[in-house]
């Protein structure tokens, strides 16, 4: 399914629905950020995903994370809530979400980087190379969050 992301647009469709998601900062040993290439609409981003029933918020971010990538991680922080009315998503179904979604840092423990039907490139990269890919500018918030190492949680 496609994506369209709006931010701080005026002509965004007004949403219609609200979905609790979540993602993950991690870094390899070497300071590197895991990301994924999205197949929905083309742009690199940290992994995560969709809360559903009968999960917890941790448990939701390690499935999503070995899902979209292979990589098994432990949950050690949260890095911050994002629910910005003026972030949203049109999907190709008709559904038109506003943001939310709870970030946390992770530490990778196991796995093997894979892609899903979610990611078509999984990849470490630098601090440096996330400069030239292209970000969603909520998401470069994230990023730019866990690597500033905050004393406390960022929210909205």
């Amino acid at each position: 399914m496609a994506r369209v992301d709006y931010f701080h647009d005026p002509n965004a469709p007004k949403a219609n629905s609200i979905a609790v998601a979540v993602s993950a900062f991690v870094q390899d040993e070497s300071g590197r950020l895991l990301m994924i290439r999205r197949t929905d609409n083309d742009f690199y981003s940290i992994p995560g995903g969709q809360l559903e029933l009968g999960e917890t918020l941790t448990e939701a971010t390690i499935r999503e994370l070995d899902e979209e990538t292979g990589i098994i991680v432990d949950i050690v922080e949260l890095v911050g809530i994002y629910s910005n009315p003026n972030h949203i998503v049109a999907y190709s179904d008709g559904e038109v979400r506003q943001e939310f979604s709870i970030c946390f840092r992770a530490n990778p423990v196991g796995g093997t980087l894979r892609t899903s039907s979610e990611s078509k490139e999984v990849c470490w990269v630098t601090r440096e190379e996330v400069g030239s890919l292209n970000i969603h500018p909520s998401i470069r918030l994230r990023i730019e969050h866990g690597f500033s190492n905050r004393d406390s949680p960022y929210y909205t």
